[in-house]
């Protein structure tokens, strides 16, 4: 009887000693719950579990800073407003291209219009604040389990001569502008432009809704002010000096 009872009770050890194993496995593995990545940091793939939701904002309520508040900032930071173009590298200070130009590919996160009234120049805080922008964008199209798109920047540094020149065709253009000092860049909330083009669209909806949420969080940590702009569909940004 006591042989009968060892290999009983053997057999029941021997059961339970995968489902111990199964059990061990499993922790701290897959199911681990994703953490959302610090800002400027690209995941390295979508991550699992629920995509992180959308909030729609009230734009216009959200994004109301006056062209005196994003004056004021430029004048700080920025450089003195140059007559024309020729006047680029010569500038008070360092300003630098922001590649991406439309039509060829870059690795930015974002790309440039093909411009006519302005170029493709920043002083630095504004042109590490627009790399930030695009790369904050993508990283949460991915946490969203959106497809992959470029933002399209569309005005960047005036001269005078450029301002003059808006001013026949547009008239609410200003003789105070914020573009003049490089610090200043409008990017469109009408167009984006898909990576992957054989990817599935994402609605445009989701898309400005994703950029608002993007500007909301930089312009809270005091790094910019925005406006945003009925007319020009475009996100008017400007870079603050940072404390």
């Amino acid at each position: 009887m006591k042989n009968i009872g060892y290999i009983f009770l053997s057999v029941i050890l021997l059961a339970l000693i995968p489902v111990s194993f199964a059990g061990c496995i499993g922790c701290g593995g897959d199911e681990e719950e994703a953490v959302s990545e610090p800002v400027g940091v690209i995941a390295d793939s979508v991550p699992a579990g629920k995509p992180n939701k959308i909030i729609y904002w009230n734009r216009k309520r959200e994004f109301n800073d006056m062209n005196d508040t994003h004056l004021a900032a430029a004048q700080q930071i920025g450089i003195r407003p140059l007559s024309t173009r020729a006047g680029i590298t010569g500038a008070s200070r360092k300003l630098h291209l922001i590649c991406g130009n439309m039509g060829f590919w870059a690795p930015e996160p974002y790309i440039v219009d093909r411009l006519t009234h302005s170029s493709p120049y920043l002083v630095k805080e504004a042109a590490d604040l627009l790399y930030e922008i695009g790369v904050n964008f993508q990283d949460s199209l991915r946490n969203k389990h959106l497809p992959e798109y470029r933002i399209v920047v569309t005005s960047v540094l005036r001269t005078d001569a450029d301002v003059k020149s808006l001013s026949r065709r547009n008239i609410n253009a200003s003789k105070r502008s914020v573009h003049c000092y490089g610090t200043t860049f409008d990017i469109s909330y009408k167009r984006f432009v898909k990576v992957d083009k054989d990817s599935a669209d994402a609605r445009d909806v989701d898309l400005i809704a994703v950029l608002g949420e993007v500007l909301r969080d930089l312009k809270k940590a005091g790094r910019c002010y925005v406006k945003y702009e009925v007319k020009q569909a475009c996100f008017h940004i400007t870079a603050r000096k940072r404390g």
